[in-house]
């Protein structure tokens, strides 16, 4: 985190999931409430934090509950579905903007002094992004795009996303840093599981489509919330002595940011860990991010 400003605000994290955005404001300020809707995500968090987020359909929070919180920063990373390259395009009219266009119309009324939105590098070209512009030079706030990737900051992980940062103090235009990937085999476990090993029939079908990556590679692809079910255009797989195998939600999770001290609830799918870890953040990217705000 040495990239981080030293700031002191009040935050609500929406869309909340593992908590990134609250690790990545370790040293910045609070994160004084959080609302995510999946019940699996919030059982995660309750275990990291102590604390369980608002169980709630963010299109139906009042206004009243969030001028209540008297928090001076929006933190979220809405789903990315609507705006990616595998889904369907459908911006706003996608069922799932539902929160954010809610949200859109609070941000008015509430008015927050700072504002950091996280999303796929599609919602710059959306018309959600253009409805959050105007949303901001509405309420007075300064803002910038930065389109950044783990890569630029040291991390061997292609996760290119765009984060919109808003303040009405002003937002800093510092360049991203421009660090050479360390080897993925400083990410991997102390001891592998082999149960992710890949068998020989599958290899034999789809090995030609699979992003193949060695423990000395300084990249490997993005792992998305469907990497435990799908295997071409899902993330990278490791190649060993052994054979091929996928990466563990440890190893990922350190590809990500996530401190040691992060964990799953010891019942949670494997499956489930994937989709979590795949709809996070970077907390090393989303930490420089909330750095370049005033």
């Amino acid at each position: 985190m040495a990239f981080i400003r030293t700031l002191d605000i009040r935050a609500i994290e929406f869309f909340s999931g593992l908590g990134g955005w609250r690790y990545a404001m370790k040293g910045l300020g609070t994160v004084i409430s959080a609302y995510d809707i999946s019940e699996v995500a919030n059982t995660a968090y309750r275990l990291n934090f102590g604390e369980s987020p608002n169980t709630r359909e963010l299109a139906t929070v009042s206004l009243s509950e969030i001028r209540a919180l008297n928090a001076d920063a929006w933190l979220m990373s809405p789903p990315c579905q609507p705006f990616c390259r595998m889904g369907r395009g459908k911006g706003l009219m996608d069922a799932r903007s539902a929160a954010f266009i809610h949200l859109m119309d609070l941000l008015i009324e509430t008015r927050p002094q700072r504002l950091l939105l996280e999303n796929v590098t599609g919602f710059f070209e959306s018309d959600a992004f253009a409805m959050l512009a105007e949303r901001l030079a509405r309420i007075g706030l300064a803002w910038r795009c930065f389109n950044l990737c783990p890569t630029q900051f040291g991390v061997p992980n292609r996760r290119p996303r765009v984060f919109v940062a808003a303040s009405a103090s002003g937002v800093l235009n510092n360049r991203p840093p421009s660090i050479e990937p360390s080897p993925i085999f400083n990410y991997l476990d102390a001891a592998e599981d082999t149960d992710l090993y890949l068998s020989g029939d599958i290899i034999a079908r789809h090995g030609a489509g699979l992003d193949i990556v060695t423990v000395e590679s300084r990249r490997s692809a993005c792992f998305i919330g469907g990497y435990g079910k799908r295997l071409v255009g899902a993330g990278s797989f490791l190649q060993t002595e052994r054979g091929i195998r996928r990466f563990s939600p440890g190893e990922i999770s350190r590809l990500l940011g996530y401190p040691p001290d992060f964990r799953f609830p010891p019942d949670l799918s494997l499956n489930n860990q994937y989709k979590l870890l795949g709809n996070g953040l970077n907390l090393v990217v989303a930490g420089w991010a909330l750095g370049q705000l005033l």
